[in-house]
This record gives structure tokens, C-alpha cells and sequence, in this order.
């Protein structure tokens, strides 16, 4: 049982008299499953834990000689996953435990602490230390010496603890403590801390004092009330990609497009395209230019270990209108002399796709989208300088409304490919 409880106690005397104060810090663990931030009462010994603190806050309620002071809440995850991953993980893990006790005990916010860090890796390394395992030597050493990330100048991770810890003799290291060590570390703490000041009897022949504070030496009181500083998480990545529909590209339509993360494995995305080109004497027209805007969902294991990298699915918007014509007769999407915005021809669908890393910045994305095409089309003929127009038309399709195979540049801080052995 994972349950730490540390007392301390501080005599000071007076004459003939007496005084103490005692200080009592209870720490409990609970585990989480992998990839998850909710709290399961049957995974591992997590009921017993759970009964563990209510029966603490329980005792705590009926003692008001005791006086609680502080309440920290810390999650943490295992480090085989990204940054952004991790750290949703390691905040989602922390705000669970810290609704349950809330639950269960109303507390100020003046005493609530919420810790920074993304891996236990203190507790890592005592799980090594405790341990037969191979490599232990070399384990600890990166454990205590390698910094946790190393950047350049423009904010990209260069260097990492967990980078050192997969090259470790062929990764034999890591998937020994993806097993072992790992499931203990994916999870969330709570740690009370309680004190208890007793009546003080006032020497005979002294002067009352107001606290017990002023009797104490200032540096055992430092002693008592100093606090560990909360070490700071690495700063916060960012994620976004500019794209180019190569498709679109070879049939002479410049585009670009942007695609935001929100986190949690959501995107949005936009795109835009132009091409105009004519040629009057021949009556050869290519023209068409409009818009896109969409949602996508990532998921499967390469989208969990980095942003913006694997499967994806989503829907997507688009308006637009064109005119295509090549010396015969003409198709023309939307009214002629109106603007995008007035009679354009729209598409709605759904759609799947696959971002492949292929450099440290760059991804090519291949999607295709399935749903409705609508709007209204004219149909014509060029005739001694003129268009002849013939029909006018509704357009009702379903099928393939959207190709794209794209050439995307990611952006932001820590949006960067492990092209050494792939992310893990």
C-alpha cells in the first residue's frame, strides 16, 4: 500500500513548562489506466486507497483540536507519450482526485495546492533504485544528470531525459520499465497536511506572550513552515500546419490552407483556392476559386504520441464556383458576373486521411471526402466571341466531393517529428 505518513514535532521549554506543536503530512496514491484521465475505483488497489481517505478526512472532521493547512494535488503519466499528451493526462488525472475529496470535504481554495509536473520521475527513480533490473547503473545515471529538455534558440525540443532513456543499449532499458515501472507512475496524489497547536502553560515569572510563534526560534519555525517550491513544467507547445493541396497544384490551382489543434486530439482546419486562367481567343477558360472549412478528430497511436501525425476522420464545408470551358461548350458553376458569396456551389461531407511524417517539420497528408454536391450551373457555347447560353442546371451529387494529398509544414513550439526510430 502506497500510503506515506510523516510526523513532525517541535519541543520547545519554558521554566518549568512545556509547549509543542505537531505537524502531520498523509500522502495518498491513486492509479490510473493507460491513456486515461478518469478515476476507476476497481483498478488495482484504488478502493482500498479511496477508503483510506475517507477514513482519514473522517477522523480529521471529528478532532477540531487539528487544523488542516494545506491540501496538494499532483497527477502525473508515464513518459512514453508526447508533451501535450502527458500533460492533459497528468491535469486531467489531478482534477479527478481532487473532485472526489472535494466531495467529501469542503475546503478553501486558499489551501489548495496544484503541482506543475508532468512525470513522477522522483518516484521513477526510486522504483530503479529498489530494483534488480539490468542497467541500473546507466538508468540512474540518466535519470539524475540528463535535463529533462533540452531547446534551441527557436523553442524546439533538441534533447530530452526520455530520448537517452529509448537509445539506452537498444532500448532494452525502456521496454523493461514500459512494463514494470511504468503502470505505477501513471497516476495521482493527494497529500494533507495537518497541524495541531495544544494550549501553552506560560512559565511562572515570565511575561505572557501572544503566540506561540514568538516563543519559538525563528530558525525552527522556518523549519516547520517552509514549503517545497513546485517545480515549473516545460513551456507550454504549440500546434499548427500551413498546407498545400499538391492534386490541386498539378491542375494549375494555387491553394494554401492552415490547420490549428485544440488538444485532445481535435483540429481545425481551413483551406483556399484560386486559379484564373483564360485565353479569349481561343474561348479557354479555367477558372475556379472558393473555400473550406472543417473539423477532424485524430486518433490511433502515432495521433496520441504527437499532434497533428496519423488517422484522422472529419467533416467539412466548401463553397465555390468555376468556369471551364476548352473551346467547346462551357460549364459554369454559379450565376455569371456574381460574386462567391452571392450563387456560389456548395459541398458537405465527411472525410478520412492519414498524416505521414516523412521530415522533422514536414508531413504529407493523404484524405479523401465523401457527402453532397449542390448548386446551380449554366451550360454554354462560345460562338463568334460571344457565349451562347443553353441551360440552366441543379446540380445533385453524391460521391467523392474532396481529393487531397498535401504537402504540410508544421509550426509551433515542440511540433517536431522523432524521425530517429519514430515516436513512442
Amino acid at each position: 500500500m502506497r500510503i506515506k505518513i510523516f510526523m513532525l514535532s517541535v519541543f520547545i521549554l519554558f521554566g518549568c513548562g512545556q509547549a509543542f506543536s505537531q505537524e502531520i503530512r498523509k500522502e495518498i496514491f491513486l492509479d490510473f489506466r493507460i491513456n486515461k484521465g478518469t478515476l476507476d475505483t476497481t483498478y488495482m488497489d484504488n478502493a482500498e486507497r479511496l477508503s483510506e481517505v475517507i477514513s482519514f478526512l473522517e477522523e480529521f472532521k471529528s478532532d477540531s483540536a487539528f487544523d488542516m493547512i494545506e491540501v496538494s494535488f499532483c497527477g502525473s503519466a508515464s513518459p512514453e507519450g508526447t508533451i501535450a499528451i502527458n500533460r492533459r493526462l497528468s491535469g486531467e488525472r489531478s482534477k479527478a482526485l481532487e473532485e472526489y475529496v472535494r466531495s467529501h470535504i469542503s475546503l478553501p481554495d486558499s489551501i489548495i495546492v496544484r503541482c506543475k509536473d508532468v512525470f513522477a520521475w522522483d518516484r521513477l527513480i526510486r522504483l530503479v533504485e529498489e530494483s534488480d533490473m539490468q542497467d541500473k547503473d546507466e538508468v540512474l545515471n540518466i535519470l539524475l544528470n540528463v535535463p529533462e529538455y533540452t531547446y534551441n534558440n527557436n523553442g524546439a525540443i533538441t534533447d530530452s531525459r526520455k530520448k537517452h532513456l529509448m537509445d539506452l543499449q537498444g532500448g532494452r532499458a525502456w521496454q523493461y520499465m514500459l512494463k514494470h515501472f511504468y503502470p505505477h507512475i501513471r497516476n495521482a496524489s493527494v497529500v494533507f497536511i495537518i497541524k495541531k497547536e495544544p494550549p501553552v502553560e506560560k512559565p511562572e515569572g515570565l511575561q505572557a506572550m501572544e503566540t506561540l510563534e514568538e516563543q519559538r526560534p525563528a530558525f525552527l519555525a522556518g523549519a516547520i513552515q517552509q514549503r517545497p517550491q513546485v517545480a515549473q513544467g516545460p513551456e507550454k507547445p504549440f500546434y499548427m500546419a500551413v498546407k498545400t493541396n499538391m492534386l490541386y497544384d498539378v491542375a494549375a490551382v494555387p491553394n494554401v490552407g492552415v490547420e490549428f489543434y485544440l488538444g485532445k486530439n481535435w483540429s481545425i482546419t481551413g483551406n483556399w483556392m484560386y486559379g484564373w486562367w483564360n485565353s479569349d481567343r481561343h474561348h479557354r477558360f479555367w477558372r475556379i476559386y472558393g473555400g473550406e472549412l472543417g473539423v477532424r478528430k485524430w486518433f490511433g497511436k502515432k495521433a496520441d504520441e504527437k499532434p497533428l501525425t496519423g488517422h484522422h476522420l472529419g467533416v467539412y464545408g466548401q463553397v465555390f464556383t468555376y468556369d471551364f470551358e476548352w473551346g467547346g461548350k462551357g460549364y459554369m458553376g454559379g450565376a455569371p458576373g456574381k460574386m462567391l458569396w452571392d450563387t456560389p456551389n456548395y459541398a458537405v461531407g465527411i472525410e478520412y486521411g492519414y498524416s505521414l511524417p516523412i521530415a522533422r517539420r514536414l508531413n504529407i497528408d493523404f484524405t479523401i471526402g465523401l457527402g453532397y454536391w449542390g448548386g446551380r450551373y449554366y451550360v454554354y457555347t462560345p460562338h463568334d466571341g460571344h457565349y451562347v447560353w443553353e441551360a440552366t442546371k441543379n446540380r445533385h451529387w453524391f460521391g467523392p466531393t474532396k481529393a487531397e494529398i498535401s504537402l504540410v509544414w508544421l509550426l509551433g513550439r515542440g511540433n517536431v517529428n522523432n524521425m530517429k526510430g519514430g515516436a513512442k
